[in-house]
């Protein structure tokens, strides 16, 4: 496997993987197969409904038999994919996948070109299959060539490309087949598609090309057994995503997405027909700003998680879909007057219709701060010999989600006889109930969310020196202590999760006790209060070190009164007698006279605060081997990076 290549001590945009060739093949992979799978399945359902060959009772029939026949495959097959993507090297069957598609595609352009109906299904139904192989192998890709601090700007851009090619794919399937059966009969049937055709033929062809590119990725779990049963394969993936609880709700959540953006997408049509009283113009803008904002909000993950793994988003992502969702309806709650004219886009932006073109733009962009962090975290925790298989059960759940959405709009539109917006009402409230229901079952969502928002509403935060911090394997973090947000800009700053050694007064504070005894803190007490606790600190230091997790101690054990650091006590040479692991030293810088510190010589938070969104820094630097680090030195090295950067 080739390695990363390095990176300065400043971290690069995400937009720097596209220069690379560890990412930028395997990305025009992702996006041309993205654009010519909805290029062909618009271009199928356009010609199933106005050509020669079916009938017209039978289009609708036939354009949902297509889509039920492109998802059929992630149910029988993604398990059996999952385990073939971890048993072999991964470049070379997505190489086998993109040459299958220029087979497929040429059978496919055959399919269209002679308007073959029963050709055309299979042709969907074999694009499915490829889509199912093609899916465990991206996603478990990605970790193999990216680094940690890539994850989320790698996931960001593929998940960008991908809803913008499904994008211009949709739009391109339509603009390249005739729409109107009076079109078709100037034309003739037989070469009418001979521009969509060419077009799937030559990108196919192009998309394999570039697959020749993408460097190795060696097998994850070469033994494996292949279970070619489907139905087991199936339980066993479900087992194996179902062992960490925090990945199986993550899968959850992100099937929970697609559930509620098939409940939209799927209406947009009639939604803008038959309630904003638009024409096919007006349904193209709305699927636009819902693809363009779900890109921009993808997009947005990497900066606003500053290059790691910000769960804290994904409850911002789902408060702002829900809040969108209902605007959606309070703006047009009524169905379009029958006999009023039809509107183009532009009739219809002027007459007030961009609010609602900026409610789906919106629910977009949260739908992307809401599955970017989501997808990197089941990269990031997910083990590597079985990362395939969890994307595989990730796909399973997708699929079955959707006809679930299919299903619920039925139900709700053609048998309780409820409107297309009150169906947005509906979205937007399971949408709170059960982003609610994930929160209350993994806390850690909504501490890192609150955490998050205290931060970034407080300060501008800039971090040096984050790569000193291992990316795997336990370490000790020691650093100053100013004020009582000095664990929040850490844990903030250090993409792994960070057990803190806290003061057991502090989880009295409302808001920042949940915050701390959701994130597994440690309390701690001088032997002169509770001795008992002081010991059982020590322990759980010692089992969380053992289990390879990062622990933050503040040595001083008291914040500072003066701005000046206190001693470093003997602590930290007690927890590494037990255990000699790395120690990372940090020094915080700018904190000292805020709202959460003493100043003034009065205790922390009894004034109001003066400033907000104060600049602070987070200094790291190299980690010291635990047989030589001591209480003295490691003051000395934290003292020095505070007057640093004077």
């Amino acid at each position: 496997m080739p390695l990363p290549e390095p990176v300065s001590g400043a971290e690069r945009s995400q937009f720097a993987l596209l220069t690379t060739r560890r990412f930028l093949p395997f990305f025009l992979t992702q996006f041309f197969g993205a654009f010519n799978d909805n290029l062909f399945r618009n271009a199928l359902v356009v010609s199933i409904t106005f050509g020669a060959t079916a009938a017209a009772g039978q289009a609708g029939i036939l354009s949902n038999v297509a889509q039920g026949l492109f998802i059929l495959p992630f149910f029988l097959f993604s398990a059996i994919a999952g385990q073939v993507a971890d048993k072999y090297e991964k470049s070379r069957l997505i190489r086998g996948t993109r040459f299958a598609e220029v087979l497929l595609m040429f059978a496919g352009a055959a399919a269209l070109y002679f308007q073959h109906v029963p050709s055309l299904l299979t042709v969907i139904f074999l694009m499915g299959v490829l889509a199912t192989v093609f899916g465990p192998l991206k996603y478990s890709l990605m970790p193999q060539h990216l680094r940690q601090s890539e994850l989320v700007g790698g996931n960001a851009l593929v998940d960008a490309g991908t809803f913008m090619a499904i994008l211009i794919g949709t739009i391109a399937g339509g603009l390249l087949v005739p729409e109107s059966p009076v079109e078709h009969a100037v034309r003739g049937s037989s070469d009418a598609n001979v521009a969509a055709a060419a077009v799937l033929v030559v990108v196919a062809v192009a998309t394999w090309l570039i697959s020749r590119q993408i460097p190795r990725a060696e097998a994850t779990d070469p033994a494996l057994s292949v279970d070619f049963n489907p139905l087991s394969a199936t339980v066993q993936v479900l087992k194996v995503a179902g062992k960490t609880r925090a990945i199986l709700l993550s899968l959850l959540g992100i099937s929970w997405f697609w559930l509620v953006g098939a409940l939209i997408l799927a209406q947009l049509p009639a939604y803008a027909r038959d309630v904003l009283g638009g024409d096919k113009s007006v349904y193209t803008l709305l699927l636009a700003s819902f693809s363009v904002g779900t890109a921009l909000g993808s997009l947005a993950c990497e900066k606003l998680s500053g290059h790691k793994v910000e769960i804290g988003l994904v409850p911002l992502g789902s408060i702002g879909m829900t809040v969108c969702l209902l605007d959606l309806y309070f703006e047009h709650p009524g169905a379009h007057p029958a006999g009023e004219a039809v509107v183009s886009w532009l009739p219809f932006i002027k007459a007030g219709g961009w609010d609602i073109v900026l409610d789906c733009a919106l629910i977009g962009v949260f739908g992307g701060l809401f599955i970017v962090p989501l997808y990197a975290l089941i990269l990031q925790r997910s083990a590597e010999s079985h990362r395939a298989r969890i994307i595989a059960c990730n796909n399973i759940l997708n699929a079955g989600f959707m006809v679930i959405a299919a299903l619920l709009a039925i139900l709700w539109l053609e048998v309780l006889k409820f409107s297309i917006p009150e169906l947005f009402i509906l979205a937007a409230i399971l949408n709170a109930c059960v982003a609610a229901y994930i929160y209350t079952l993994v806390p850690e969502f909504l501490m890192r969310f609150l955490s998050w928002v205290l931060v970034n509403l407080m300060y501008r935060i800039k971090v040096r020196g984050l790569e000193h911090v291992p990316e795997q394997g336990p370490a000790l973090i020691v650093s100053n202590h100013v004020s009582f947000m000095d664990a929040l800009v850490i844990g903030g700053s250090v993409r792994r999760p960070v057990r803190f050694v806290m003061d057991h007064n502090i989880f009295r504070i409302p808001v920042m006790g949940f915050i701390f005894r959701t994130a597994r803190a440690i309390p701690i007490a001088p032997a002169r209060e509770d001795a008992t606790l002081l010991q059982t600190a020590f322990d759980r230091i010692d089992a969380e070190l053992a289990d390879g997790e990062i622990v933050c101690i503040f040595p001083e054990g008291k914040l500072t009164r003066s701005g000046e650091m206190n001693e470093f006590k003997k602590g930290v040479e007690m927890i590494l007698e037990r255990r000699p692991v790395p120690v990372v030293p940090i020094a915080l810088r700018g904190l000292w006279g805020s709202f959460f510190s003493h100043r003034d010589g009065k205790p922390a938070m009894t004034q109001p605060p003066k400033r907000f969104w104060s600049r602070l820094e987070v200094i790291v630097t190299a980690p010291v081997r635990g047989e030589d680090a001591s209480a003295t030195g490691l003051q000395r090295i934290v003292s020095g990076l505070r007057g640093e950067w004077q």
